[in-house]
């Protein structure tokens, strides 16, 4: 004989999670809300509102890597919850750290002996790593103020006006005065000449960048350094240089080999990269690489032991998770120089069919260059009828995440759109752009408030002043047909 029963109203686990009261009532967004919900319910609540974020792959505004193999995906998951900073309890994570630091280094053409380590730390990206590097910078100059009894109170770094916001977030936070070389339409990077001649005692360095993200452009490191040496000579300073290679660290090596931006210039004395960026890895890692142990003043670095040993340690945050840090040198064994040489290659290739695809429509004048990070920056060569960011709205329509903005002073009346081409972006992903791209200039082109512009311009070349009854009807006419070509295209499959 079957027995059952009926469930009771408490026993939730028999009910469908659409069908639980969890997912028909609303939580509290800004309180923990009082009582506990089902796991289920939590999850799907959560991911049902992850589902309106944007698609990453598909987010060509970042540089920051979007795909990385399943294989690595596991060892990423298998230490999830590892601390790195414990490295007493994780030895070999701290072992597996240190080995990308010499890998890096030796990328860079750093001047080790043969068996000499390098000096770099693991960052959680490049933020922290010009941090960093420009604490140490600092630290260094007003040492050497002090010892000749002169005034360290005013602090300067120079840069271009096309760095990433993270130098303005150093010089604020760590009082440096930050003196921008200003751009110029048809020039986006940093002009060494010009950056050279603001240099004075108390500037503690110049940064130059490898890739520019504005346009993707490398800056000429070696001519920065030939005119600082020689400015240095005549005026007895010694000023050195930090590249930001946050994303053409992991570029030029492969591609560019015999460009001189590293180490192989003199006055370089220290390098960021983001591995996170074209290193191929997920958020959340960076590396500052530093010429020699000299460059980084002793006093920066802390030794704690209440983890169970002595530990040097050299960093903004304490905690860290230690997941990116092995999945940095899984993508330094498994891919080697020959695997990230092809990537970079074919992420080259892309960029160049969709600039080529961009040309072809007549439409845009093509603002990077073919040297540098692959990316293509573009802008349109008449913006009258409609601008950059029109377009960018537009494109979101087809899942597109692709970044209009004004350049930095003194270009700040160019505006360009950017797409970044990533490992995971193939040439058909680059193809189907084109077309999704030419079809939102046409309706643009075809939006009333434009044809109103283009119907009157018509008119008063044809007939002198305008009609405006009719102008209005016309108006009408096409906003109608507009409306009714959308419902065509726009059914549910």
């Amino acid at each position: 004989m079957v027995l059952s029963k009926t469930a009771s109203q408490s026993d939730v686990s028999v009910h469908s999670t659409f069908a639980s009261r969890y997912v028909r009532t609303s939580l509290p967004r800004f309180k923990m809300p009082e009582n506990s919900i089902p796991k289920e319910a939590a999850f799907q609540i959560i991911n049902d509102e992850l589902m309106l974020d944007g698609n990453p792959r598909l987010n060509l505004a970042s540089f920051v890597t979007t795909w990385m193999e399943p294989e690595c995906d596991k060892l990423i998951m298998a230490a999830i919850n590892k601390n790195y900073v414990d490295m007493d309890e994780y030895p070999v994570t701290t072992e597996l750290q240190n080995r990308c630091v010499n890998m890096i280094a030796h990328l860079f053409n750093a001047p080790l002996g043969e068996s000499e380590t390098a000096v770099g730390v693991g960052t959680v990206g490049s933020s922290e790593a010009i941090m960093l590097a420009g604490l140490a910078f600092k630290r260094k100059w007003q040492n050497k103020r002090k010892a000749e009894g002169k005034p360290y109170d005013k602090p300067n770094i120079v840069t271009g006006a096309n760095v990433q916001v993270c130098w303005e977030k150093f010089a604020r936070y760590f009082e440096v005065e930050l003196k921008e070389v200003k751009l110029s339409e048809g020039y986006y990077v940093m002009d060494p000449a010009k950056a050279v001649e603001m240099v004075d005692e108390n500037t503690i360095c110049v940064a130059a960048i490898l890739g520019s993200t504005l346009n993707g452009e490398f800056e000429d490191v070696k001519r920065l350094n030939d005119l600082l040496t020689e400015k240095n000579k005549q005026t007895g300073w010694d000023t050195p240089i930090h590249v930001d290679a946050a994303s053409g660290g992991f570029i030029a090596p492969f591609l560019y080999p015999e460009l001189e931006w590293d180490f192989r210039l003199p006055l370089v004395k220290s390098i960021n990269v983001s591995g996170h960026k074209y290193g191929l890895v997920y958020a959340g890692i960076g590396w500052v690489i530093w010429r020699s142990k000299e460059d980084l003043p002793e006093e920066l670095i802390f030794h704690i032991n209440y983890l169970g040993a002595d530990q040097p340690t050299f960093t903004l945050n304490f905690s860290k998770g230690s997941s990116q840090v092995i999945a940095q040198y899984y993508q330094l064994i498994r891919l080697g120089y020959e695997g990230y040489k092809n990537i970079m290659e074919n992420c080259r290739e892309n960029a160049l069919v969709l600039k080529e695809g961009l040309e072809k429509l007549g439409r845009f004048n093509i603002v990077s260059k073919d040297d540098g990070v692959p990316l293509v920056a573009f802008s349109l060569k008449d913006n009258s009828r409609h601008n950059e960011f029109e377009v960018s709205d537009m494109l979101r329509r087809f899942g597109w995440i692709v970044p209009a903005y004004t350049m930095p002073p003194d270009a700040q009346h160019v505006t360009v759109l950017r797409v970044v081409i990533r490992e995971d972006f193939s040439r058909t992903l680059a193809e189907r752009l084109v077309f999704d791209i030419e079809k939102v200039l046409h309706d643009l082109d075809e939006l009333p408030a434009k044809i109103d512009e283009k119907l009157r311009a018509e008119e008063r070349a044809k007939n002198g002043p305008t009609d405006t009854r009719k102008i209005q009807l016309e108006i009408t006419t096409a906003w109608r047909k507009f409306v009714m070509e959308k419902k065509k295209t726009n059914g549910v499959c």
